[in-house]
């Protein structure tokens, strides 16, 4: 049987290819740029909204100042909608960014297949290859619009709170912030789980477009040899190979993301 690299089992972190992967925002080293400082903002305005609650409780309902606290809930409203805008603004610059970044990866990887030797074409399916070229390309997509994107901002979202609660009570901000190993154990079980059924789904994908590719391709050889049932009963296994790395990786992600 043969094994590809899809199939191997690599390092959680690898700098270099990280370093690589992130050269192909250089061109839009501005839009990037503007990303960060849109969702630096988000995250202040996000932080915004349980503090003016906080206010609106302490100073006005308590007081029973119903003028104050309607000035307090038009706030409110006003840093939901910025809010809102700000979110729309990050997402639509990062996606765009996105599309040109799979536009350039496609036509570089495009090239580099034109560029290799026969050979090679003959040691690996074109079903594979597709899925380098669409599939895998998608997955880096999501890596730079979304994956990038979410992480800083939960980073800042998750800094911004820690400060606030330490100012606003130490006592009781050590008593939140106690469960944060448990938090991390969690979330180390959670990449485990998911890396591994991830990487499964991935490899089932690129057996599926190569099994299909070659079938398809070759479906006349099939229907003349009468091999259409055993054709069935070998794409059922793959299929199926595909729907439990799948339903392993929905079962990982909502145990961790039951809201």
């Amino acid at each position: 049987m043969q094994h590809h690299e899809e199939e191997a089992l690599g390092k959680a972190y690898d700098s270099h290819l990280m370093r690589r992967l992130l050269g192909y925002l250089a061109p839009y080293k501005i839009q990037v740029f503007s990303a960060i400082l849109i969702i630096a903002a988000a995250s202040l305005i996000q932080l915004c909204g349980p503090y003016l609650t906080k206010i609106g409780i302490d100073r006005y309902i308590a007081a029973k100042d119903y003028d104050g606290l309607n000035r307090i809930a038009l706030l409110y409203v006003g840093v939901i909608v910025l809010g809102f805008l700000l979110g729309y603004l990050q997402t639509y610059i990062m996606q765009v960014t996105g599309q040109k970044i799979m536009y350039d990866l496609r036509l570089e990887i495009f090239t580099h297949l034109q560029q290799l030797p026969l050979t090679f074409f003959d040691k690996n399916p074109v079903g594979r290859l597709m899925t380098r070229v669409t599939t895998d390309v998608d997955v880096l997509n999501e890596l730079f619009t979304a994956g990038v994107v979410t992480l800083l901002g939960d980073v800042l979202v998750l800094l911004g709170i820690v400060i606030i609660i330490f100012y606003l009570n130490f006592e009781l901000a050590v008593v939140a912030m106690s469960v944060v190993p448990l938090i991390f154990l969690i979330t180390v079980v959670f990449k485990i789980k998911a890396r591994d059924s991830y990487r499964r789904v991935r490899t089932a994908i690129a057996r599926i477009n190569a099994f299909l590719q070659e079938h398809i391709t070759g479906m006349s050889i099939v229907q003349l040899f009468n091999h259409e049932p055993k054709s069935f009963r070998q794409f059922e296994k793959i299929n199926r190979v595909h729907l439990k790395a799948n339903l392993d990786s929905v079962m990982a992600y909502s145990v961790f993301f039951p809201a």
